[in-house]
């Protein structure tokens, strides 16, 4: 499949890996004659320099072969037009575009554009998709990683284990004795900032922060086994009125359950706006620094605190100081991967990483194959993958405990057909059987190697 990528920077670069790796003849464009030197020099792509939205620059970029158009550069009037020529000069089939603006994603969600005059197939919005990320953190508070897979069946959950943990100092093969019921899985521990894929030997430690895969029926008690009681959350407060924070905070007046929310915004006419959208949110002018205005917002009694600015260090600086003023729990959205590792030494409980969130959204509408879902752990850490298993797969037909997997690759779980089953080494796989793996990055081109990896787009 020819596929066109637009945009060299990190949500481009990742989409280009993990589409390159699945053996498409991928083409990267980018104005940035370095970000197409370190593309094309790490993945098995090609690289043309020059404006994305330019016919020429498309043409030898093959758009005229392309299947699919990707526009992901930094402007939207750049990736909408990119869609437009794709469409109107070389007719390619497939266009997906990145939009930040609200002015163009409202006027596109409500159907004033219409894709004879707009022709883009697929929008995707970071901010809205970090928005519901924060929603889906904010659903499981003592996590610090949560995502959804199997169509709701299966959740995989981030959990930090504190010295009160009751499965400490416990050997895997132990606790699955100890509560066989329990349809959850661990599947990755990162310890003293390394990831990896645990054997049934390897014991849980104060500090670890744990991966486990858990049927959605069975999250809270999988919470309390590991020393995390699931938390009802009543006051939330929100620093950064942009649009992540507003989403959240109109989401959250949306719902039945009653949350009582308060916004800081620091830009005064933002912070006007907001209130105009907000029904019963209480929103609040001023820095989401000062301790004085996070007096007012009572922070110290907030169930969780949302630091969504436009500047990771506003973010980190605005959680540390509202978890010393008491918030129970403190959720920072980080753009910079490298500030990840800071977050469990300032005591930060959870981050959003909106790119690894676009890259996830992105390759989730363009696979309507075997592949379902792939979810991008940590820095590009690990994969999780979801996908049907094949009559020509290596694993089809054969027991768990007889399958190669590499050293970094467990499944987590099991569906055949309704039923979500916790996978166990007498687990026999079967063709259109759907199957939930772990791997570490270095181990994915394997795995898709006992998948039989066959990606149908759109």
């Amino acid at each position: 499949m020819k596929i066109i990528i637009c945009g060299a920077g990190q949500v481009g670069w990742q989409i280009a890996r993990h589409l390159s790796g699945e053996r498409n003849d991928v083409t990267v464009i980018d104005n940035n004659g370095e970000l197409i030197r370190r593309a094309t020099e790490a993945l098995d792509v090609q690289g043309v320099i020059g404006f994305a939205s330019h016919p020429d620059v498309l043409d030898r970029a093959g758009a005229r072969d392309a299947d699919l158009i990707i526009a992901a550069t930094h402007s939207d009037e750049v990736n909408m037009v990119t869609c437009q020529v794709a469409h109107s000069v070389f007719q390619v089939p497939r266009k997906i575009a990145r939009l930040r603006s609200s002015a163009y994603l409202d006027a596109i969600y409500s159907d004033l554009y219409s894709t004879s005059h707009l022709p883009i197939d697929v929008v995707i919005s970071p901010e809205r998709e970090v928005a519901k990320a924060a929603l889906q953190r904010l659903s499981a508070p003592s996590t610090f990683d949560v995502e959804t897979f199997m169509k709701g069946k299966v959740q995989m959950l981030g959990i930090v284990l504190e010295e009160d943990c009751p499965a400490l100092n416990t050997p895997l093969w132990q606790l699955n004795e100890l509560f066989s019921s329990l349809r959850a899985i661990v599947v990755g521990i990162r310890r003293e900032g390394r990831l990896f894929a645990p054997e049934a030997g390897d014991q849980l430690f104060a500090g670890d922060q744990m991966y486990i895969f858990s049927h959605i029926d069975d999250v809270p008690r999988t919470l309390e086994i590991f020393g995390k009681p699931p938390q009802k959350q009543e006051k939330l407060v929100i620093i950064g009125a942009g649009n992540v924070g507003l989403v959240v905070a109109q989401t959250l007046e949306g719902r039945a359950e009653r949350v009582r929310v308060k916004l800081i915004e620091r830009d005064r006419e933002r912070a006007e706006f907001a209130a105009d959208q907000l029904e019963r949110t209480i929103v609040l002018s001023g820095d989401g620094l000062s301790a004085e205005l996070l007096d007012e917002a009572a922070v110290a009694s907030a169930d969780a605190v949302l630091a969504v600015t436009a500047d990771d260090k506003t973010n980190i600086l605005a959680a540390v100081r509202a978890k010393q003023e008491g918030a129970k729990m403190a959720i920072s959205l980080i753009n910079d991967p490298t500030l990840v590792p800071l977050m469990a030494a300032l005591d930060i409980d959870a981050y959003i990483n909106p790119r690894a969130t676009t890259v996830s959204t992105i390759l989730r509408h363009i696979r309507h194959g075997r592949v379902r879902d792939i979810y991008s752990v940590g820095d590009a850490e690990a994969e999780v993958m979801e996908a049907q298993v094949l009559s020509t797969s290596p694993m089809s037909g054969r027991m768990i405990r007889d399958i190669e997997f590499p050293e970094g690759a467990l499944i987590g779980a099991v569906q055949k057909g309704d039923k979500v089953v916790k996978p166990t080494p007498d687990t026999r796989i079967e063709e259109g059987d759907v199957v939930l793996i772990f791997a570490m990055t270095e181990d994915v081109p394997e795995v898709e190697r006992l998948l039989q990896v066959s990606i149908d787009f759109f």
